[in-house]
């Protein structure tokens, strides 16, 4: 599976970095998925050229995708349009794809969902309101956001909300695709539900 990397911009090494949680590269594999990294600027410039991408892609057809968090829209755009061609490209050939908190705000973002400023989000944790009740939900989630959905995307579903109101989790009505605020791989443990929903969302079922 493809994983999208956050940006770290290094003081004093005048570098720009793309990195990813070693935890959340430990989380897939206890759900038994084998990550690949995505590289933010395959052309070497902050937009991505759609040949290099796609070259990639075919070169290394993942199954599912996952939109990590960290970074703000709009901080680094190589990433924004790296992310913005994978739900493209995802999109067209009906792979899974889970956003986890920045994802979630990309997914709406790319669906053309403005984000609004959230407070009281960053390290908290709220009781999830849960509308899908088919399945499986954890009850309490972590929070590291700053920004939220200002409305549920069209094509999607509010699948959980916190005590707020704020979105938590929404579902595409069609493609296998889910975004949750929270972060599964910054658990103490990892929760036994959230990869229950992730083998679920990546097996099609």
């Amino acid at each position: 599976m493809g994983i999208t990397q956050r940006i770290d911009s290094v003081a004093g090494r005048a570098e720009l970095r793309d990195a990813l949680d070693q935890r959340l590269v430990q989380w897939l594999l206890n759900a038994g998925f084998l990550p690949v990294v995505v590289p933010n600027t395959l052309s070497g410039t902050s937009q991505p050229s759609d040949s290099t991408l796609e070259d990639w892609l075919q070169a290394m057809q993942p199954g599912a995708l996952l939109l990590s968090g960290g970074n703000d829209i709009g901080e680094y755009p190589a990433r924004d349009a790296t992310e913005r061609y994978l739900l493209d490209w995802a999109e067209k050939k009906q792979i899974p794809v889970l956003g986890i908190c920045r994802g979630l705000q990309m997914m709406a973002v790319w669906a053309g969902v403005d984000l609004i400023k959230k407070e009281g989000h960053v390290r908290s944790r709220h009781q999830l309101v849960v509308f899908d009740q088919k399945s499986e939900w954890p009850d309490d989630v972590n929070s590291y956001h700053n920004w939220g959905l200002a409305f549920c995307p069209a094509d999607f579903e509010i699948a959980a909300h916190a005590e707020d109101g704020s979105i938590e989790a929404i579902k595409h009505i069609t493609l296998p695709w889910e975004g949750w605020m929270w972060h599964p791989e910054r658990e103490e443990q990892f929760r036994l539900q959230d990869i229950k929903r992730l083998k679920r969302l990546f097996s099609g079922q």
